[in-house]
């Protein structure tokens, strides 16, 4: 059995899939979702290099879509087909839930690895569903406000721990270096458009508010509040003031666009962004650091930040699974999850990694998302299980509704709160 290897020209934010073949001829598909922008896919044959030399097997890489609602989307139809030309699926945190019935329980090959023992126990239980270990953990995720320091030294200004204080911060360096001549600075960029990465942005916001976590881990429905309210509204206010109209179709990678030409004081991102923002291609190189992401008013108010991160699984329906098992051990492994860590910034699973010297020497700032990791908080994929991305897609399209000036985020709520019920309790 061989796996053969194809490159493909693919998007940063492409999905990488895996080709098995047998006997010398292209025979099953691998389907893995990069979870990582930027530099994944650029490094991809790098990675699976060392386990192509121990097993004499290739892997190939097939584009797929650039959001993560789109992809979730394609493995539904895949898994509901039972499509046998896809062997592994690169999962995002909140998917195993969803999508468990079709993959294979790698409880067992990932103790007999070692991977149970040394991963966070969090990590592997989110994971688990029914007792099986659906996915292996590749990274995990949270996302950060990105600073500019000079920025902020030129403007006497300090890092703001609330959201109140961003508005006025990015306001009064964004108009002071568009007075002084840069008409295309901008305060502040994030994820705007209508997709799941939105979800995971005013998660934060109406959480950071006291608003809730849209649904609670016993099941109730909270979004229709008056903090909610609060939240979005104020993040409405943002559109065409400290950030630009086009932030309603900004995902990831246009936010990042952004700020690394140098157009942007602050930038809400996931750690990727960082070691990006400081290549030899960057503007801002050298010019920013890391902080929790603001907190809400009064006492209530809090930094939150989505908890993310990316899993491989095997499916049940492909007729290669050794291989496929084989090439999601070594993707898991300690030895892949150092080398994402040194080349794309990506967060370990693996605690010991935390203490490794060569992952230190080569990103001292991973240090800085402890403080991040301390705040947060899961999407409600667990309470909603099978329901989560008809939750989402609700919950997202209503928030763009308001950010757009389409609705009154009072309004959109409480409608958003009736669909919900309906969804979930019938």
């Amino acid at each position: 059995m061989s796996i053969t290897l194809k490159t493909a020209a693919l998007r940063s934010t492409a999905v990488l899939a895996l080709t098995v073949a047998a006997g010398g001829a292209f025979a099953e598909e691998v389907t893995v979702v990069s979870g990582a922008v930027g530099n994944a896919v650029a490094n991809f044959d790098a990675l699976v290099a060392p386990w192509e030399a121990a097993t004499g097997n290739d892997a190939v890489l097939v584009p797929m879509p650039a959001s993560t609602t789109d992809q979730f989307g394609q493995y539904r139809l895949w898994l509901a087909a039972q499509n046998g030309d896809i062997d592994l699926y690169q999962t995002d945190v909140i998917w195993a839930p969803q999508l468990a019935e079709h993959f294979v329980d790698l409880t067992q090959a990932a103790t007999d690895a070692g991977l149970i023992d040394s991963n966070f126990p969090s990590i592997i239980e989110s994971q688990t569903v029914d007792g099986k270990l659906v996915a292996l953990p590749l990274f995990t995720d949270a996302p950060a406000l990105y600073y500019r320091t000079d920025l902020l030294e030129k403007y006497g200004a300090s890092v703001p721990t609330t959201w109140e204080e961003l508005t006025a911060t990015a306001q009064m360096i964004q108009d002071g270096e568009r007075a002084a001549g840069n008409a295309e600075m901008w305060g502040f960029v994030w994820q705007g458009n209508a997709y799941e990465g939105l979800t995971c942005d005013a998660l934060e916001w109406i959480k950071s508010y006291g608003g809730g976590q849209i649904v609670e881990a016993d099941g109730s429905i909270s979004v229709d509040n008056e903090n909610a309210a609060a939240a979005l509204t104020m993040a409405a206010g943002w559109v065409g003031t400290i950030s630009p109209e086009g932030v309603l179709a900004y995902q990831e990678e246009e936010s990042r666009g952004v700020w690394q030409t140098g157009n942007a004081v602050f930038m809400r991102n996931w750690p990727y962004a960082y070691l990006l923002g400081n290549g030899d291609d960057s503007a801002v190189k050298g010019l920013f650091d890391v902080a929790p992401l603001p907190a809400g008013p009064g006492e209530g108010g809090t930094s939150a930040a989505t908890l993310g991160g990316w899993n491989i699984a095997v499916s049940k329906y492909g007729d290669n699974q050794d291989a496929a098992i084989s090439l999601a051990l070594y993707m898991a492994s300690a030895e892949a999850q150092k080398q994402r860590a040194i080349n794309e910034g990506n967060l370990p699973t693996i605690v010991s990694l935390y203490e490794d010297a060569d992952v230190l020497a080569a990103n001292p700032y991973m240090a800085r998302w402890q403080e991040v990791f301390l705040n947060a908080v899961p999407r409600p994929s667990a309470p909603v299980g099978s329901d989560y991305n008809e939750v989402s897609t609700l919950f997202f399209t209503a928030v763009h509704s308001v950010i757009s000036g389409e609705e009154e985020a009072a309004t959109a709520l409480a409608d958003l709160q009736a669909d919900l019920e309906d969804l979930l309790e019938d």
